[in-house]
């Protein structure tokens, strides 16, 4: 199981940059630069609930499931032998 964060997607879509969305957020640049790149284990709901309210979209707009079954092991794949 692993579940994407698309925050950059639609930062990118709403011509957002990343200080103009912490300020608007009120966190800071370091921690939404992290909750961007995906480096982060958690997020408070009312984090979340601010990012969405700011970007005017819904949570599940920026967070994916994806499927362990969906996403093939590198291992596995074909060295072309």
């Amino acid at each position: 199981m692993a579940i994407l964060l698309e925050l950059d997607c639609i930062m990118a879509d709403r011509k957002m940059s990343l200080n103009d969305l912490a300020d608007k957020v009120g966190i800071t640049n370091v921690n939404m630069s992290r909750i961007k790149t995906g480096k982060i284990k958690a997020i408070r709901f009312s984090t979340l609930n601010a990012i969405c309210k700011v970007l005017e979209c819904e949570p599940g707009d920026i967070l994916k499931y994806l499927d362990d079954d969906d996403d093939p092991d590198p291992s596995e794949e074909d060295e072309g032998i």
